[in-house]
């Protein structure tokens, strides 16, 4: 896995280029000996990056609520996850491809979400082995600014410094409100999705 990062580490030095503008940036691309990309999509990384990224989970990281929809507990069941009823359960396609990205990047990866379903949530980032990706996770019922207030006070990172991805409106309005750059994600979360966050904050 070290050789494989030091070869994305290489592709990513020698793709510095210059913008239509003058100022450099780098763009990172899959070459066939990245095992951990999914799918060729490149990804241009503007030179301001956020110090945090964070995602809500229901309709952002995966295609339902965990409270509604599923039924804890969970389990893997012929390397499928799978509810207390045997349903199949599945997350956005691209979203290890961009956690595996933000973490290649040194950017730390936090979720906050509202729901109840607090153990199923938990247990579902377990299956899915997402642990090793997020730095932090403020999962519980309430408003978005406790979560952020929680991840300002646990890193040290100001608010203008934060990129978060949600699917409703009000969590977007709530976090704006403090600075952050609040991105609303309608269908999922996909490549193109992070993309368009990136360079909002960039902006």
């Amino acid at each position: 896995r070290q050789y494989i990062r030091q070869m994305y580490a290489e592709c990513e030095a020698a793709s510095v280029r210059e913008d239509i503008s003058g100022a450099p940036e780098r763009t990172l691309f899959p070459p066939e000996h990245t095992l951990f990309f999914q799918s060729q999509i490149m990804v241009t990384v503007p030179r301001k990056l956020p110090k945090l990224v964070v995602f809500d989970l229901d309709y952002t990281l995966w295609p339902f609520w965990v409270d509604t929809h599923v039924t804890p507990p969970f389990r893997k069941l012929n390397g499928q996850v799978v509810d207390t009823g045997g349903k199949k359960i599945e997350f956005y396609p691209e979203v290890p491809q961009i956690l595996q990205t933000l973490q290649d990047l040194n950017i730390p990866i936090g979720v906050a979400s509202r729901t109840g379903e607090v153990d199923g949530a938990n247990q579902l980032i377990q299956l899915f082995d997402w642990d090793k990706y997020f730095w932090q996770k403020e999962i519980y019922p309430g408003c978005k600014k406790t979560h952020f207030n929680s991840f300002k006070k646990s890193s040290g990172t100001p608010f203008e410094e934060m990129l978060f991805f949600d699917d409703e409106h009000r969590n977007i309005v709530d976090l704006q409100s403090f600075k952050v750059t609040a991105i609303l994600v309608e269908n999922g979360m996909t490549m193109k999705e992070l993309q368009r966050g990136l360079d909002e904050f960039a902006k």
